[in-house]
């Protein structure tokens, strides 16, 4: 059975910085993509950036490529999202979603080529 566990969300001021992790269990290193999402009260979800575990490969959203870095840990199957300089507006609940590579390389952050979801974790910016 596939599972992903996000964590690290939580109440910050504006300007700070976080760090999300994503427990992955079940889902093959060698073949596996994440991906990480967020969803606004009132928006669409949307992606945020992707990784690929087993060669570390990374996508990012353009417009918040400056403030967003992913990494991989394989030994603790965990992925991270760092986000700084938060805003107002990276108010959200924050998803970590696995895929197969081969099916996300050309689309890394359209939602539909991820095949498992974690539940959320709510991140929520005070200004």
């Amino acid at each position: 059975e596939v599972q992903l566990m996000e964590s690290g969300g939580g109440l910050v001021q504006a300007g700070g910085s976080l760090r999300l992790a994503c427990v992955i269990s079940g889902f093959p290193i060698d073949d596996s993509a994440i991906g990480w999402f967020r969803q606004a009260p009132g928006a669409r979800r949307e992606g945020l950036a992707a990784i690929s575990r087993s060669n570390g490969l990374t996508h990012y959203r353009e417009s918040m490529e400056d403030r967003l870095a992913i990494s991989t840990d394989n030994a603790k199957n965990t992925v991270f999202l760092q986000i700084s300089s938060l805003i107002a507006e990276d108010t959200a609940i924050y998803y970590c979603a696995a895929g197969r590579v081969g099916r996300v390389a050309a689309h890394p952050r359209a939602e539909d080529l991820y095949d498992y979801w974690g539940q959320g974790t709510q991140v929520i910016v005070s200004s």
